[in-house]
């Protein structure tokens, strides 16, 4: 005979049935009480005929970060997270804990190291990874030298070995693969911003320069994107960061943009005291172009990846209090990166107790009380 639901259901039916008559109702009729009164024996039946459900608590709603409305505040220093000593100095001037730190790695003597990563997660920041394909000790050289800024521009950027179209074609696939792999295994996320300021002409992947030609940063964006993709790492936030546009003398943004679907965050770097902005010039001067412009081809959320403000005319505790009050005039910024080094400029807000105390009372605005944690979700809409 054929097992079927319906006879099963009717199989145990009897079986009950079969109990209560030899059993339940001979106690009765004896006077005694019975172990099993006829409404268990019917919720017993109910229970065969009703699936049991298992009640689950509802699970609560992931947390985004940043939150609708709300702003992070990161830092970057030049020791990054091998001696948190500078990024302690600037927690205690901004009387803040910052949500991201930003670190700087190179791919020519850079495995990856897990390590690195953890110790930022674990001081509550989202590590954001900014990942640069080049021999950086040249870079280092030249600053050893104290050669001047242009001069080291011109010996880093000619270094053929890191050409676009050497990346697009794979020659780098098993380096990004051991870095995929790593990532993939921390379990929480990572933001990386690879090839930053590509719109300029001081890093040997800016398409201007080390033999690399129109077209090639997209391809070499989409071919690290999409090797990530392969290797199954999902806890990514992508950031494509451009060097904000002063005038028409630096490329227009939307050709070396790979497209919404490669990209998560939109960075801009603009710093406020040197080069084009050496006269005081405000952050609404600084990014109001860029922003505009970019705003033409994409929507993605906007943070500002690197920013700093030198002691120009002496005016740089003012340029920080002007920033803070402008940003809320852009809800599409989610996220600011201060760049807490002295390097061309002494950029620190450690700097002076001016521009420490600018720098307090900037952040200490509610748009600005965020937390990160590792279970977070990016926000990666805006208004979302």
């Amino acid at each position: 005979m054929r097992l079927t639901l319906p006879r099963v259901v009717m199989a145990l039916i009897g079986v009950l049935l079969l109990t209560y008559a030899f059993a339940v109702a001979p106690a009765t009729v004896a006077g005694r009480r019975p172990e099993a009164p006829p409404d268990r024996i019917a919720q017993a039946t109910q229970d065969v005929l009703t699936p049991a459900v298992a009640s689950e608590s509802p699970r609560p709603a992931p947390t985004v970060f940043p939150p609708t409305g709300k702003a992070f505040i990161g830092v970057m220093t030049d020791k990054g997270p091998y001696d948190f000593t500078p990024v302690d100095g600037f927690t205690a001037a901004a009387r803040y804990q910052p949500q991201v730190m930003l670190f700087s790695v190179g791919w020519a003597s850079a495995p990856f190291d897990r390590s690195l990563f953890d110790q930022i997660s674990d001081r509550g920041m989202l590590p954001m990874l900014g990942w640069e394909p080049w021999d950086q000790r040249i870079d280092e050289e030249g600053r050893k030298q104290k050669l001047a800024n242009r001069e080291i521009d011109k010996i880093r950027r000619n270094q053929p070995r890191y050409r676009l179209s050497h990346i697009a074609r794979g020659d780098f696939d098993l380096h990004l693969r051991s870095w995929a792999e790593g990532i993939k295994s921390l379990g929480y996320p990572v933001a990386i911003r690879f090839g930053h300021e590509m719109n300029g002409d001081w890093y040997p992947w800016c398409e201007s320069v080390n033999g690399n030609r129109p077209g090639d940063y997209v391809k070499a964006w989409r071919h690290v994107h999409d090797l990530f993709r392969d290797a199954g790492v999902t806890n990514v936030i992508w950031v494509w960061s451009a060097n904000v546009r002063w005038n028409d003398s630096t490329p227009a943004l939307a050709p070396l943009y790979p497209g919404d679907s490669y990209v998560d965050w939109i960075g801009m770097t603009g710093y406020y005291g040197s080069g084009a902005f050496s006269q005081y010039r405000s952050f609404d001067t600084i990014f109001k172009r860029t922003v505009t412009e970019i705003r033409a081809f994409s929507k993605k959320p906007l943070v500002v990846t690197e920013t700093g403000a030198a002691e120009a005319s002496g005016r740089k505790a003012e340029w920080i209090r002007e920033a803070f009050r402008t940003l809320p005039a852009y809800p599409d910024i989610i996220g600011l990166i201060w760049f807490e080094v002295d390097k061309e400029r002494d950029w620190r807000i450690v700097s002076s107790p001016a521009a420490s105390a600018a720098f307090a009372e900037g952040v200490a605005a509610p748009r600005y009380d965020v937390t990160w944690s590792s279970d977070a979700v990016p926000r990666t809409e805006v208004g979302r």
